[in-house]
């Protein structure tokens, strides 16, 4: 069976006297195997391009003699399959499961990452119980991490302990506090981020604060360590749980994530004044250095009170380190 991905299918050109006509409508009438609503979602995901360029807006008007490129993504099947892939596992009972997820290991099935998930392993590990709980797709899963964020996540081994833990998530009662090197110093050393978080309107698989729609997100930051004025160690706490909120929050106040490559270039000033082989150790990092390492909840059957704390992985211990070799500032708090 030949792995390797589709080529982007070609469609067109556009007729003289479709010219305007949306371009869902467009696509719906010309490709047979389709419909008008899977076509949407592919220009929402921005999969459909034309003149090198991506189209992400359904309504935009076709041009006469326009071609366009409609990238579909190969089928994948609806119920994820056990695999063997090694766990390290925090806590367990019959309820819940507790894990420190490594960088690298995408949470639960999607386009272009159909298997090889945590989901995957958490099938082959907890075996029919999990099957079906909280959705086919993502057994188990209420909250998530990043693919190349590390740390601490709860998965649901029953229909109850799901819905529980579901209900706290959206309360705001789970204690989440992440550790993440940013580049520069935040000023105010200890603040609160707050902003409406959505689809960016300029690249629609990237994230933004948004000025209208969006979902309301806050994210509280506090300055543990600073090295210099090119990096500092912050400690985040959620009250809301976006998709790549501490990203996108510590990007829009100057401060991006160092190693996030979709959010955060390092500047370049910056990264000149750190030494030789410390940014070497941030480049072979080849990750967000965003790592979750506090997790509190109420266990969903007993009511207990529960707290896990993850260390920090060896590469991100090893550029703090290397850091702190060439500080001229200490801790902050």
């Amino acid at each position: 069976m030949d792995d390797s991905p589709r080529p982007p299918r070609p469609v067109g050109p556009v007729a003289g006297d479709q010219a305007g006509t949306r371009l869902d409508k467009w696509l719906a009438g010309a490709v047979a195997d389709l419909s008008r609503e899977r076509l949407k979602t592919l220009i929402k995901q921005g999969r459909v391009r034309a003149d090198g360029e991506t189209i992400t807006d359904p309504s935009y008007g076709v041009k006469p003699g326009q071609t366009f490129d409609v990238d579909v993504p190969e089928p994948t099947s609806p119920i994820p399959k056990p695999q063997e892939i090694p766990l390290v596992i925090a806590y367990e009972d019959e309820a819940v499961i507790v894990v420190n997820k490594p960088a690298g290991l995408v949470v639960h099935p999607a386009p272009g990452n159909p298997d090889h998930t945590l989901v995957n392993a958490l099938i082959y590990h907890c075996g029919d119980s999990l099957s079906g709980i909280g959705g086919v797709r993502r057994p188990g899963i209420v909250h998530r991490l990043d693919k190349d964020t590390s740390g601490l996540m709860i998965a649901a081994k029953s229909d109850a302990a799901h819905q529980a833990l579901a209900a706290d998530f959206a309360a705001r009662r789970i204690d989440r506090k992440y550790l993440a090197l940013v580049w520069g110093v935040p000023k105010p050393s200890a603040g609160k981020i707050e902003g409406n978080i959505g689809r960016s309107p300029k690249n629609r698989r990237k994230m933004a604060i948004v000025s209208r729609g969006g979902r309301e997100a806050l994210t509280q930051y506090k300055v543990r360590e600073r090295f210099g004025d090119a990096v500092s160690l912050i400690q985040c706490k959620l009250a809301t749980g976006r998709t790549h909120q501490i990203r996108v929050h510590m990007t829009h106040i100057g401060h991006p994530i160092v190693g996030d490559a979709t959010y955060g270039r390092a500047p370049a000033r910056k990264l000149r004044s750190l030494p030789m082989d410390t940014a070497q150790a941030i480049s072979d990092a080849n990750r967000q250095l965003l790592h979750a390492g506090t997790l509190g909840f109420r266990h969903p059957s007993t009511e207990a009170v529960m707290s896990f704390h993850s260390d920090l992985p060896v590469e991100f211990e090893t550029i703090i380190t290397k850091l702190r070799r060439t500080r001229h500032d200490t801790t902050v708090s």
